[in-house]
């Protein structure tokens, strides 16, 4: 047990409302991954819905056990060098206590260290899923299991502990990344771009109709990602004593709205129609833009950064296809573009007003927290794409990355997983008409007798 964390625990008496609250928005983070395993695989076609279905869920095997091997104590332990952490006593929690309270600097929480490490877990797993989306249909998924334990392990744990703790470099900056803007949004979609990069286009890219299968699994896995992310975003106070955590709940629900109306809106003049894929992708486009500023802006700057964020991103996607990078999915569009928006927006719109200054948190805007922003920002795109694009050319020069071309073409989940996502031998399906015509001919012969 870490000294501080006795010290401190001391002087502050656990609440159980807040417990229970972090406990609740765990459960909340932890149900986005099935629900962007559901948006993912509804955007895929249907020979790759398993396969898609899959990358998002794998997550939540791979990080679990890393996070409490060493992942938690790389990103929250005792700082070393502004870059890593370690405390050797969270390896396999095993000096950790159910009564140890959380400790960040010299504040202590009056939540348990173990419900904020189960907190910062369902981050740590959904990050990496997030990246999948830009690699459908052609990556094995040996070698997409290996990806995410070597990307978690030299790019997501480090960059939480530059971004989220004591010591890290960006947070003592002043950096602000209130859920993830940065470490989850940003580092996810700058790794899906450095590794399409590396393992190139789908067969038939911009030729072939790749039209999503299922838009009502596109608008549940949006709506499950909405629902959840209130826990993400809200959940990031660690509490509500002081009622940022509710500015939060509300700017997050204010920006998602502005921005699926800016992407309807955007979709409406430059194609002719409003879409069930463009409000989907809109919603998430404002989660992703509210999620670094949501606590440091009013519900009023709430709705700036969401529309802006709706009608960038909208922009964005369709540069895929103008610069030639395959983002099957559109991670890079969303993700990336939206993680950057919402975080230098943070220069022009934070308020300041009706924050907890918290060891620097929080600030009003201006030129110099706009700064700061880029150096965050930039930082991690670099960071992250650089040693992803490093991680995807090893993978792909020894194991391989990608599946054969025949298998591509023929379905990626029959070659990966020996499985098909909808049975279509059932009634009204080919293989039942098969067995039903010899059948019905046999009853004719019965009556004309």
């Amino acid at each position: 047990m870490a000294p501080a964390i006795m010290m401190a625990a001391d002087k502050v008496e656990l609440s159980p409302a807040n417990t229970g609250f972090m406990l609740i928005c765990s459960a909340l983070v932890m149900l986005m991954t099935p629900g962007l395993a559901f948006f993912y695989g509804g955007m895929v076609r249907v020979k790759s819905t398993l396969n898609m279905l899959m990358m998002s869920f794998i997550s939540l095997g791979i990080v679990t056990i890393l996070w409490v091997l060493f992942g938690f104590s790389l990103a929250f332990g005792k700082d070393s060098g502004s870059l890593i952490g370690w405390t050797s006593d969270w390896v396999g929690l095993s000096g950790v206590d159910k009564g140890d309270l959380w400790v960040l600097g010299e504040t202590t929480y009056n939540i348990p260290l173990l419900v904020f490490f189960v907190f910062q877990l369902m981050f740590a797993i959904i990050t990496p899923a997030l990246i999948s989306g830009a690699l459908a249909d052609r990556v094995k998924f040996s070698a997409w299991a290996l990806f995410i334990a070597l990307w978690a392990t030299v790019v997501y744990f480090p960059v939480a502990h530059w971004v989220w703790a004591d010591g890290g470099w960006a947070f003592d900056l002043g950096v602000i990344d209130f859920a993830g803007g940065t470490a989850v949004h940003i580092n996810a979609g700058a790794a899906a771009l450095g590794v399409i990069l590396v393992i190139g286009k789908r067969v038939g890219f911009k030729k072939d109709p790749m039209r999503p299968h299922s838009l009502p699994l596109v608008m549940l896995g949006a709506g499950l990602l909405w629902f959840g992310w209130f826990g993400f975003n809200a959940g990031s106070w660690l509490g509500n004593d002081d009622g940022v955590g509710s500015l939060m709940f509300v700017n997050t629900q204010v920006a998602t709205a502005a921005a699926m109306l800016a992407w309807l809106i955007y979709e409406k003049i430059r194609h002719g129609a409003f879409t069930t894929l463009g409000a989907a992708s809109g919603a998430v486009a404002g989660l992703v833009a509210i999620t670094p500023s949501g606590g440091a802006v009013s519900p009023l700057g709430a709705i700036a950064v969401g529309a802006v964020a709706g009608l960038l991103c909208a922009m964005a996607v369709g540069l895929k296809y103008k610069l030639g990078y395959d983002d099957s999915l559109d991670v890079v569009g969303v993700h990336l573009v939206g993680g950057v928006v919402g975080s230098l927006l943070i220069g022009f719109f934070a308020s300041g007003k009706g924050q907890s200054d918290v060891e620097g948190l929080f600030y009003g805007g201006g030129l110099t927290q706009f700064w700061k922003q880029c150096a965050g920002v930039f930082v991690v795109l670099a960071y992250s794409l650089i040693v992803s694009a490093l991680l995807a050319f090893i993978l792909d020069k020894t194991i391989g990355m990608r599946v054969s071309e025949d298998d591509e073409v023929a379905g990626i989940d029959q070659a990966e997983h020996a499985e098909t996502a909808y049975d279509f031998s059932g009634a009204g399906g080919g293989a039942a008409k098969t067995v039903a015509a010899p059948a019905a001919a046999a009853a004719s012969k019965k009556v004309d007798a």
